[in-house]
């Protein structure tokens, strides 16, 4: 289980004319999770001052379960599926106050060399941190909505 944990409660603008979240809210709260991450794995603002380097989104994939009303408070967790050098496969569950799933998040990250703009390995402070972190959750269930493509199912 992830130690990793982000809270936000859905504000009254996120709210749209079918009265719960907009699904552009979602995304940003998962943003908002990822901002948060990175700061816990040493790439907060000093971080990446220091080190030069920094964490860009390549890929999302975000399922939408149930709905998100005004005021709800949301509890994001995540799970490291993959890592290599410069890459971190995550995934993150949205849970509502009840503790019910209603969104997930895959997500596909990039380090990146500040100075030089192009990919690079982590360096080896957050490397380390992802390291941990990833030994704990590699022999984690994959969740259910992981590696999913999306269309439209025909029958034969």
């Amino acid at each position: 289980m992830s130690t990793f944990q982000f809270e936000q409660c859905v504000r009254k603008e996120w709210v749209d004319y079918n009265g719960h979240m907009n699904d552009a809210e979602y995304a940003k709260v998962f943003s908002l999770a990822v901002d948060h991450f990175i700061e816990q794995i040493g790439l907060d603002v000093e971080g990446r001052e220091s080190l030069q380097y920094t964490i860009f989104t390549l890929e999302t994939h975000v399922c939408y379960l149930k709905e998100a009303h005004e005021a709800e408070k949301l509890t994001i967790t995540n799970q490291l599926l993959d890592l290599d050098e410069k890459r971190i496969h995550l995934f993150f569950t949205m849970k509502n106050e009840h503790g019910e799933v209603i969104s997930t998040s895959e997500q596909m990250l990039m380090g990146i060399d500040t100075n030089a703009g192009r990919p690079a390995p982590f360096p080896e402070g957050v490397a380390s941190v992802l390291d941990k972190l990833y030994s704990k959750d590699r022999d984690e269930e994959m969740p259910k909505q992981a590696g999913r493509t999306i269309g439209i199912k025909r029958k034969s």
